[in-house]
């Protein structure tokens, strides 16, 4: 598939075995192939970065330092501030803003791959090609500093910027619930953060149950899609006050965080606490020493996906067991 799409649009096989994995995507087999290929990324990005190194010349980082910072600054500054302000213009909580410009604060493995076209295709210089190289490796190797930087920055901004305040504070309707929500279904309500794989479990059963709840999650679609079931649904992020106070946290009866994101978990919990001292909390977790710190921590009460999952497998077998017992014994009699 891939030297087909490169023989028959004419483009290199590289963006022909891209176009190759976007089909595969959306086919029936997309799982099964990830699954199968798996076992080879890690070889190919060794190979890859390899590659890349052996073509990095580093004498460009002693003959043009200048055009180095200048690229460097490009990709780190420029790509971060020009989708801190998309995402906030979107009506995106600052703390997705900041940590969706941190991930763009560097070059690709797909740019190496453009600069290398442009080379081929006589658009880019040797020299411009080795300033890209110097400046995505100087941008990988910094990368994990920026993220590091995105809390205290988070803090500063809202602290000095009114602006980034006034974006971040919505007309957004999505981060409000709307007024026409029927107030018995905020009165000892159940509030889900996290409408994924688990809290659409959740969800679903509290409602079969008749068990009000209010749904707080990120993801703009979701919400959407929860407000046109009936649910009520608030978009935001619920480490911040303003979004579990729209999910009115402080009538709530419980508060189940089942995100798959838990940086901001103790933070949740000390917002719902402040605002409902008497609430329950319910945490998701994916490691043991992180439920282990949770639990020192007394966030409330931490179900790890391992545990729960050996926990009904036990029950399940001895269920069987006990079943098989008596059968015997009724044979036997």
């Amino acid at each position: 598939m891939a030297y087909g799409s490169a023989v028959l649009f004419g483009v290199s096989f590289a963006l022909g075995a891209f176009f190759a994995g976007m089909v595969l995507r959306g086919s029936a087999l997309s799982h099964r192939a990830a699954q199968e290929t798996l076992p080879l990324r890690d070889a190919f990005s060794v190979l890859f970065f390899v590659s890349v190194g052996m073509l990095f010349d580093p004498r460009v980082l002693l003959d043009a330092p200048l055009q180095v910072a200048v690229t460097l600054a490009i990709v780190i500054v420029g790509k971060s501030l020009a989708a801190l302000a998309l995402v906030l213009v979107m009506r995106y909580p600052l703390n997705t803003a900041l940590t969706v410009s941190a991930s763009l604060a560097q070059i690709g493995e797909f740019s190496f791959i453009l600069a290398g076209l442009g080379v081929t295709l006589g658009m880019l210089s040797p020299q411009g090609h080795n300033l890209v190289l110097a400046a995505s490796l100087i941008s990988i190797a910094l990368n994990p500093l920026v993220f590091h930087a995105v809390e205290p920055l988070q803090r500063w901004i809202r602290a000095r910027s009114a602006l980034a305040r006034k974006l971040e504070r919505s007309a957004d309707p999505l981060a409000e619930l709307p007024a026409t929500v029927d107030q018995a279904l905020l009165t000892r309500q159940v509030v889900l953060v996290g409408h994924g794989r688990v809290g659409r479990r959740i969800a679903a059963a509290l409602r079969s149950h008749g068990v009000p709840v209010v749904v707080a999650d990120q993801n703009r679609e979701i919400v959407e899609a929860l407000r046109a079931q009936g649910v009520p649904a608030v978009s935001g992020d619920a480490a911040e006050p303003s979004v579990l106070i729209q999910a009115h946290i402080a009538r709530a009866g419980m508060l189940v965080i089942a995100t798959p994101d838990t940086v901001g978990v103790r933070r949740m919990a000390e917002i719902a606490r402040t605002l409902n001292p008497g609430i329950r909390i319910l945490v998701r977790t994916h490691s043991e020493d992180e439920a282990a710190l949770l639990l020192q921590d007394r966030v409330g009460e931490v179900f790890l996906g391992e545990h729960e999952l050996a926990t009904a497998m036990i029950e399940r077998v001895l269920q069987s067991a006990r079943q098989d017992a008596a059968a015997l014994d009724a044979s036997a009699n």
